[in-house]
């Protein structure tokens, strides 16, 4: 009977958050986002709807990311996006209070990860655990984790970018840094109002991303264009603009310099034998913001190391976590238990 789902995965993401039931797979995957009534903070709607109403309320309703930078920006909001994750994937059959496993950055404080394990509890969990995304992203990229050889995992999310390295079930060396998609947005769109004075919105800056976004300069037949809509900074009405693939990663350089830094940062702390390993087998790449054109191969090009994008990048971590909470006996090292 279907009554006793007693397991849940979820990969709460700045940008989106995925949620991942054993021997169901992934049942939602939707952007973390809430809008929010004024008058009596009354929850509007949540995922795709809520999504929808970004840069388009009146001043009455808010819709916002209640997580920011991969952590909790605002516990509430973030309790009520849970609370209607866990119900909304369970579907009614919710006798037991299920089991609830949760990805989070490496680098977030004991503070933040308290917030996390509260908020989950809070949002209907009967025991909450937590896993480091770069292991999750590594056990949903069929790395064998366990093993004695080092493997890199580089996961690039909405709100952050974790860079490590993984032997023996456990993380050796990693980093951290707040700089992932949403940041990469709003690179585009201060770049647009800068260089050619239109005023986008932050869909807009996502779908230019999205669509001829590339982290490498493209050559004649490669470059690609679209074409934006948005306000004219000078005369403030509508105006239609051509915008090249080329504008993209000029507009990106400095977050693109700030992943490299960080996977230099992380291959020099790495000790010698598993950066042999690490030559040989290459780095990994996941997350939905690893999916922008040539990424990989920028990094491997500064790096020196082979690089490659794991397959379904954004489905990684809430795929790890899945497996992780199914054989919690197998990753025990690896989770952080909190009930």
């Amino acid at each position: 009977m279907s009554v006793l789902i007693k397991k849940v995965g979820i990969d709460l993401g700045t940008a989106y958050c995925l949620v991942f039931i054993p021997k169901k797979g992934i049942v939602i995957y939707e952007p973390s986002v809430v809008a929010i009534a004024q008058s009596d903070r009354k929850v509007l709607a949540v995922g795709l709807e809520a999504k929808e109403m970004i840069g388009r309320t009146p001043e009455s309703i808010i819709a916002r990311h209640p997580l920011k930078d991969g952590v909790i920006a605002d516990y509430k909001t973030t309790e009520t996006m849970l609370r209607y994750f866990i119900n909304k994937s369970l579907k009614g059959f919710r006798l037991l209070r299920p089991e609830v496993m949760v990805s989070v950055p490496a680098g977030i404080t004991s503070t933040e990860r308290r917030a996390v394990i509260d908020a989950t509890m809070a949002a209907g969990a009967k025991a909450a655990y937590i896993i480091k995304e770069p292991i999750a992203a590594a056990i949903g990229a069929n790395i064998p984790i366990g093993s004695a050889s080092g493997h890199m995992i580089i996961d690039i999310g909405g709100g952050t970018s974790e860079v490590a390295v993984i032997a023996l079930g456990g993380i050796v060396a990693s980093t951290s840094i707040r700089v992932g998609g949403n940041k990469f947005d709003a690179a585009i769109s201060d770049y647009i109002r800068r260089k050619y004075n239109l005023a986008i919105g932050e869909q807009t800056a996502e779908q230019i991303k999205i669509q001829i976004g590339s982290a490498l300069f493209l050559d004649g037949k490669e470059k690609m264009s679209m074409q934006v809509k948005g306000r004219d900074m000078v005369t403030g009405l509508p105006r239609t603009l051509k915008v090249t693939s080329d504008d993209v990663t000029e507009a990106i350089q400095d977050e693109l310099d700030a992943i490299i830094t960080a996977v230099k940062t992380v291959l020099q702390q790495t000790p010698p034998e598993l950066s042999a390993d690490i030559i040989d087998k290459g780095m990994v790449f996941s997350g939905g913001s690893s999916q922008l054109r040539h990424l990989a191969e920028l990094v491997s090009q500064a790096t020196d190391v082979p690089a490659y994008v794991a397959d379904e990048p954004h489905l990684c971590v809430v795929k790890g976590t899945g497996v992780a909470l199914e054989n919690l006996e197998s990753y025990k090292r690896s989770v952080l238990s909190m009930k």
